[in-house]
């Protein structure tokens, strides 16, 4: 977009709780239009931003980590849940006392920039190492033949967990899905390496998503663990997870999960 409309491209970052961007690039306070690639911006007026690590020490910059707001917030933010209090303190700020949970993952760099990479029940640990799942997403759409893909993790005995990937090709590819699987497998260790462990992929028909379009990682992820999932009534096509089964089952994974419940949940 930055090579045909010749002009800045800029991320922010915003949550339905907070009201107001947490992050963003104002060209008001004079900041650089020339951000760094991926960057939702800088933090926001009110915004004391830190990124920390499992055991709640700051991170190192460039170091994946959980992203959290030092108390107090700045006004706009929502004050509490409906009727629950405790679970709104439990929810947001029990984990990290003193700070607001954004719940979302992602590393800040030397210059104070943010990047938001995924919410972080979508960060996936491979013997110890924090990846992303949108990163390794993000190397296998680079494939000129695949329309979509999910990356979510799935249980290893010796790594704990290891990435497994279902994707869609684009109309009228006709290519074999071994010889697909090999290229992408080739693709994240040329972006990623072999930290990833990446060696499981699939191909699907359709991905699950919600009428708002977020995939549904971690459902998928509890079917290939042999979990009960019940589809979310804001799901676009739950008949997709027939296919997912089957796409799993292919892999060595959800052979003792129960049949999703194809009829959205009503709550």
């Amino acid at each position: 977009m930055r090579n045909i409309f010749k002009v800045p491209v800029l991320n922010q970052w915003w949550q339905t709780e907070t009201g107001s961007a947490i992050t963003a690039t104002c060209v008001g306070f004079a900041q650089n239009l020339q951000t760094p690639p991926f960057t939702t911006g800088l933090p926001f007026c009110g915004y004391d931003i830190y990124v920390l690590d499992k055991n709640g020490h700051e991170a190192k910059p460039n170091e994946l980590g959980r992203i959290v707001v030092k108390l107090p917030l700045p006004p706009g933010n929502m004050a509490t849940l409906y009727r629950s209090d405790e679970l709104f303190r439990k929810t947001y700020f029990q984990r990290f006392p003193g700070y607001y949970d954004t719940m979302d993952a992602g590393y800040k760099d030397e210059n104070g920039y943010i990047y938001v990479t995924a919410r972080d029940d979508d960060v996936i640990n491979v013997a110890g190492h924090r990846i992303s799942t949108s990163s390794l997403e993000d190397a296998i759409l680079r494939h000129p033949d695949v329309a979509d893909a999910a990356v979510f993790g799935v249980p290893e005995p010796t790594k704990g967990q290891i990435p497994l990937c279902l994707y869609v090709t684009k109309a009228n590819v006709s290519k074999p899905a071994a010889k697909m699987s090999v290229e992408l497998i080739n693709i994240i260790r040329e972006v990623i390496g072999p930290i990833a462990a990446f060696k499981l992929a699939a191909q699907v028909q359709s991905l699950p998503r919600t009428r708002s379009g977020k995939t549904l990682r971690k459902a998928m992820a509890d079917l290939a663990a042999n979990k009960h999932i019940s589809i979310p009534a804001t799901v676009e096509d739950p008949t997709v997870f027939v296919d997912i089964k089957r796409a799993l089952r292919e892999l060595g994974y959800a052979m003792a999960a129960p049949d999703p419940e194809l009829r959205p949940t009503v709550r």
